[in-house]
């Protein structure tokens, strides 16, 4: 592991710890999911995206150093499908592994650049993390304020139930398992996607990364949002299994096992069974709407209460 890599890879853990201590104390969602206020939706961006930084940065690890790798001795651009050249990229890194060049001058720039583009890899897909939790709140925002208004209890559970059977579904499904594959199998990837050695090569590569990634873990995290699961322990249990998908060449057999455990446990929700929490988080839902309204009418009653004042006030100086 060279000087860029070892800090490429202290930037990712250092990052990583300081977004999971971030994560302990998140905002109140419930603000930017009933009324989609810009400054509350841009407020839970931030926190979602700094929650996603603590979750997934320890899964990449692997794609983000492989990545870094084959951009340290391609220095001219590799043809979209050109796999001969790509094997040659990482035969090199492979072969010249440990050896270090005489010249310190021209390794300097290098590693800065590779840094910037690695930085780059890591951004877009980070982006596409974060354009996607503000797609989920505003989806689930529609279902609450619309779908769901003065529902019981148990409607709330069926929903949930519902919600957790299509995500224990998906979980065995050939698109989680190949986006899986390409997740955990940094080359396999790279040989599928490789656009070239430049920046913007590798701002593209670093989105289809990302829709790769969202198309492996979307059902954790509309789960983590819609039955209220946005706290530190759901998040641990989340990363860990996340983690575990695509470190380990066996991965797929978590994703079955998790996906095995959601669709009991939809099941138990629906036939009224077990509760899930949905309670307090309808509950929750239902007591925030509930204050809104509250605060509303309030107003009106203020309202309508000066303009009668003011008319009393006006009429009393009349002549």
């Amino acid at each position: 592991m060279d000087k860029s890599q070892k800090i490429i890879l202290s930037s990712i853990i250092s990052i990583s710890a300081i977004t999971w201590y971030f994560s302990i104390e998140q905002p109140d969602m419930m603000e930017a999911m009933m009324t989609l206020n810009p400054l509350a939706v841009t407020i839970f961006a931030i926190s979602w995206t700094i929650g996603m930084a603590a979750m997934m940065f320890p899964a990449i690890i692997p794609m983000v150093l492989l990545y870094n790798r084959l951009i340290s001795t391609s220095q001219e651009d590799v043809n979209k499908n050109d796999n001969f050249s790509l094997y040659n990229i990482f035969n090199d890194n492979v072969s010249n592994r440990g050896k270090k060049s005489d010249n310190k001058d021209f390794q300097n720039p290098i590693i800065s650049t590779r840094i910037i583009k690695t930085s780059g890899f890591v951004g877009t897909y980070l982006l596409v993390w974060a354009l996607t939790g503000v797609m989920l709140l505003v989806f689930w925002s529609i279902i609450m304020n619309n779908l769901l208004v003065g529902y019981s209890a148990q409607d709330f559970a069926i929903v949930f139930g519902i919600l957790l059977i299509i995500s224990g579904v998906y979980q065995f499904s050939s698109l989680k398992k190949r986006c899986l594959g390409y997740c955990e199998s940094p080359l396999a990837f790279f040989m599928k996607r490789w656009r070239g050695n430049q920046l913007k090569d590798g701002l593209k590569m670093g989105l289809f990364h990302g829709m790769y990634c969202l198309g492996c873990c979307w059902p954790y995290f509309l789960l983590m949002i819609a039955l209220g699961w946005m706290n530190i322990l759901w998040m641990v249990i989340f990363a860990a299994i996340i983690f575990a998908e695509k470190v380990w060449s066996k991965g797929i057999w978590i994703a079955r096992v998790a996906g095995f455990v959601f669709v009991i446990i939809g099941l138990l929700s629906i036939t009224g069974i077990i509760s899930i929490s949905t309670e307090d988080g309808m509950n929750d839902s239902q007591n925030g709407m509930n204050n809104m309204m509250m605060e509303g009418s309030n107003l009106d009653k203020d309202t309508n209460g000066m303009n009668m004042n003011d008319k009393m006030d006006m009429n009393m100086q009349m002549p």
